[in-house]
């Protein structure tokens, strides 16, 4: 059994409410949360706590919550005493003691899960008894003597060597810690007996301590979501079919005293729908709105369109069909229910940011930004990104 830990205090000084404050759309903490939770050797997540905001986001997220008294809360109090403090909670309550015990700090939000097994590994492979997450170190450190000079810690200051002749270096990330748990009891500190590394790569390494780090990791992490999403695409795109309003629209309309109705699109969609129809992508809107204002909007980026339909997964099939298109690889963009059956009927089911919560359960893909707010240019982008991708690898082979 093995059990991981986060201790997350309430009080930080660098960042008021650090472990809560909203980290790429989730709550800092939530994504260590998320990540123990993926682990293939962990089965519970436990956060030490002191806080209730930190607790309730703790089990919004799945994990469960101990509670630390207010003595080992401060900021001196140790990380091991938290730790020791939740298994001898877990083992006086449930009679519970895991072999195994991971430490995980909340500010390393670029951990991944086989970042957290990767260290466990490290730990059972090498028949060991504590283990850590480091990375290639490879910087001159220097110090200050009692006289003022300055004087190198890992190197000669009279000899600099090249990189490939001095001796391999390592720094501990911070990030992940893997012990057994008996031992750790005994010893009351993380590295204790034999001690093996896990090779985190340095991308991955970012330990959040000021306001630039959350920015750094900000980016950092939209990015990897970005690159997911386009993962998820079809690897060869074959077609694209779209609901118009709430895709297109912001789901609302504007009704003149005449009865006329009008709606609001984004430019940067057009612009990416006739990027992708440069690259001979066959596109088709549907829409079971009985408006001309649809069928104008299509007729302007010169997209075919289908409006006032009763039933969109009949005429997507018949164009389906038709072009000979296998459904495994089209994609279909929609936000509300009657866009579910379209959805479930292809390869790849894309929602908008706020689409409907069925709608949003049951898409491969969930964008970032909203209907009508460049959604649309969002989805084209990622297309054209992995279009290049297959070209390119195509090329290669």
């Amino acid at each position: 059994m093995t059990c991981a830990i986060i201790p997350a205090r309430g009080g930080s000084k660098g960042i008021p409410r650090k472990n809560v404050r909203l980290l790429a759309g989730k709550p800092l903490i939530a994504h260590t949360i998320e990540h123990a939770r993926q682990s293939r050797f962990v089965q519970r997540v436990m956060v030490s706590t002191d806080d209730p905001e930190i607790a309730t986001v703790s089990k919004q997220y799945g994990a469960e919550v101990v509670w630390r008294p207010a003595e080992i809360s401060g900021d001196t109090a140790s990380s091991e005493s938290a730790l020791l403090h939740a298994l001898e909670h877990l083992g006086s309550t449930e009679g519970y003691e895991p072999d195994l015990l991971v430490f995980l700090q909340c500010t390393a939000p670029l951990t991944l899960p086989e970042d957290i097994d990767g260290t466990v590994q490290a730990l059972l492979d090498k028949g060991a008894d504590s283990a850590l997450s480091a990375t290639p170190f490879q910087c001159f450190l220097w110090h200050q003597d009692e006289n003022g000079d300055s004087v190198g810690i890992n190197h000669d200051k009279r000899v600099r060597l090249l990189r490939q002749q001095r001796e391999p270096e390592y720094r501990e990330t911070g990030a992940v810690f893997a012990m057994r748990t008996k031992g750790f009891l005994q010893a009351k500190h993380r590295f204790f007996g034999k001690t093996a590394m896990y090779m985190m790569p340095p991308e991955r390494c970012l330990d959040i301590d000021d306001l630039v780090d959350f920015q750094i990791a900000e980016m950092l992490l939209r990015e990897r979501q970005r690159q997911q999403r386009a993962n998820l695409l079809p690897g060869c795109v074959a077609a694209l079919a779209l609901d118009f309003d709430g895709v297109f629209t912001d789901n609302k309309v504007i009704v003149s005293q005449d009865g006329q109705e009008a709606v609001v699109c984004d430019r940067s969609d057009g612009w990416g729908l006739a990027q992708l129809n440069k690259l001979g992508l066959p596109i088709l809107v549907l829409s079971t709105e009985q408006n001309p204002v649809v069928q104008a909007r299509c007729n302007k980026l010169g997209i075919p369109c289908r409006h006032g339909l009763q039933d969109k997964l009949a005429v997507l099939n018949e164009w389906l069909d038709v072009r000979g298109l296998d459904r495994s690889q089209v994609v279909y963009v929609g936000n509300d229910v009657n866009d579910l059956a379209c959805m479930m009927a292809v390869g790849c089911g894309v929602a908008v940011a706020d689409a409907s919560p069925q709608v949003l359960s049951a898409a491969r893909i969930v964008l970032t930004a909203n209907g009508g707010q460049g959604a649309i240019r969002e989805l084209t982008d990622l297309i054209a990104e992995r279009s290049n991708e297959e070209r390119i690898h195509s090329q290669a082979s």
